[in-house]
């Protein structure tokens, strides 16, 4: 299971490399030298880079929001799904129970 990392250590870690980026050779490199002092992945690293561009708007992509919205939307329909299969169940059972023809 991946580490967890808190918003103000992913932010931390997402400005270091957007400050110094300028100091490296190349960003990768500014990412893997953030990455090693922190004590993250360079791919996490990276990974949060290109989300932040997203959410300010700076690259396309689905946004940290809109990405919840969408999970708290498919949870949801998930449950109503399986609200809408035990009410058939329960339907198909009191309707067999109230056949005279099955008594």
């Amino acid at each position: 299971m991946p580490a967890k990392y808190d918003e103000a250590t992913k932010a931390k870690a997402v400005r270091l490399v957007v400050e110094h980026r300028d100091d490296y050779d190349s960003e990768w490199a500014a990412i893997t030298a953030v990455a090693s002092r922190l004590g993250m992945t360079a791919e996490t690293l990276r990974k949060w880079i290109r989300q932040a561009a997203i959410d300010t708007g700076a690259i396309e992509g689905v946004s940290t929001e809109s990405a919840k919205v969408i999970r708290e939307q498919k949870r949801k329909i998930a449950e109503l799904e399986q609200t809408i299969e035990i009410l058939k169940a329960a339907t198909t059972f009191f309707a067999r129970e109230s056949d005279l023809r099955h008594r």
